[in-house]
């Protein structure tokens, strides 16, 4: 145990005294963690829509302020004259919305009326979501006329949402952020550590050392996991403050997973490092393996099962995923062990296969003290 500690003091000294690995380790991960949390949103904002009202009535207008009151869209009126689908050709707006004549009339008489809602779907996802906004406007506008006097439906659903019934997207993109910056830096330090003594040569010192293959390696971890554990304390205070999320049900589960999370990740970058005796390579693959992987296949931005099947078993060796569903539930939902239990023993089974791997990457080489 003496070696293990002695082997993670000296890699902990060598980082304080490189500038470079420090900003690596603390500038950086919290920069980009700033930056994803400014320029990541869901929230469809202030996109220009043109209208035509044709009917030219009190209602017509009420209807076009119940759009102008949504923060979805910027309306801007639109000349009879002009054609709405020059302008949305023209990129002057991302949708148009064109109010017929009798609109007034036949609502009153209880008949059909179509309003015509044109949308731009080069953005197929925005596309999708102005349509369902334009759809509830107009279901709340309804609902509001038949509360002056019209027969009310036989079957009204009330709709309640749970957990997070403001519709904060931070509530979501900060969990998933948090997690994917645990998923790149942990690993990338441990990575260019053992892969610039690889490249080096200097690995050759170990080799004929009395320490063994599983010294060596626990020490590299212990170093690069207390590294780890300093930017998931830093990373938590940021989220905090920059996408307003905390503990809101028992904080144990996420702890916990934490602790095999970071362990994890480490472990990942040391099984890099000791099979790729190159910085560069290394880099590029704690990239694709750690980054990538996490952003794409974590579940952080959309869901597992919008994953196509054929790939989506290589979610199950993504620990960022575990992580995030741990993050969520203590951040957001709040159910505790009974929800997310499983994810914690995923952690740890993939963190005992990547230092394995390393392991036996490594035990041939050592001279058995």
């Amino acid at each position: 145990m003496r070696r293990v500690i002695a082997q993670a003091r000296k890699e902990l000294t060598q980082i304080r005294r490189d500038r470079l690995a420090l900003v690596l380790a603390l500038v950086l991960p919290m920069v980009l963690l700033v930056l994803f949390g400014e320029a990541l949103s869901l929230e469809v904002k202030n996109l220009p829509v043109v209208f035509q009202d044709l009917d030219r009535t009190p209602l017509s207008r009420g209807y076009v302020d119940a759009f102008r009151a949504s923060l979805t869209f910027e309306l801007v009126p639109l000349e009879v004259r002009d054609s709405p689908i020059e302008a949305l050709d023209a990129g002057r707006a991302r949708a148009a919305i064109v109010i017929p004549e009798g609109f007034d009339g036949d609502l009153r008489r209880g008949r059909r009326v179509e309003v015509q809602v044109l949308v731009d779907a080069t953005d197929a996802n925005t596309a999708n979501l102005m349509r369902g906004n334009a759809t509830a406007i107009s279901a709340s506008f309804l609902d509001a006329l038949r509360s002056q006097g019209a027969a009310r439906p036989a079957v009204e659903a009330r709709t309640r949402l749970w957990f997070n019934p403001g519709r904060d997207t931070d509530k979501f993109i900060g969990p998933g952020v948090f997690s994917v910056i645990l998923a790149l830096f942990p690993p990338l330090l441990a990575a260019l550590a053992l892969s610039r003594e690889g490249e080096q040569k200097t690995i050759l010192q170990v080799y004929v050392s009395s320490i063994t293959a599983h010294e060596y390696l626990l020490g590299k971890t212990l170093a690069f996991f207390a590294i780890a554990v300093f930017q998931w304390a830093l990373a938590l205070t940021i989220s905090r403050f920059l996408f307003g999320i905390w503990f809101v049900g028992d904080p144990t589960p996420l702890l916990v997973g934490t602790v095999f999370y970071l362990f994890c990740s480490v472990a990942f970058g040391v099984m890099v490092g000791v099979k790729i005796p190159n910085q560069a390579a290394a880099i590029q693959a704690v990239q694709f393996g750690g980054f990538l992987f996490s952003f794409l296949l974590s579940g952080f931005l959309f869901p597992l099962s919008n994953i196509p099947p054929a790939i989506r078993w290589v979610t199950a060796i993504v620990p960022a995923r575990y992580y995030i569903e741990l993050a969520r539930d203590a951040f957001v939902r709040g159910g505790g062990w009974p929800a997310v239990w499983h994810a914690p023993l995923m952690l740890a089974l993939l963190g005992a296969v990547f230092f394995m791997v390393a392991w036996r990457r490594m035990r041939p080489m050592q001279v058995d003290a």
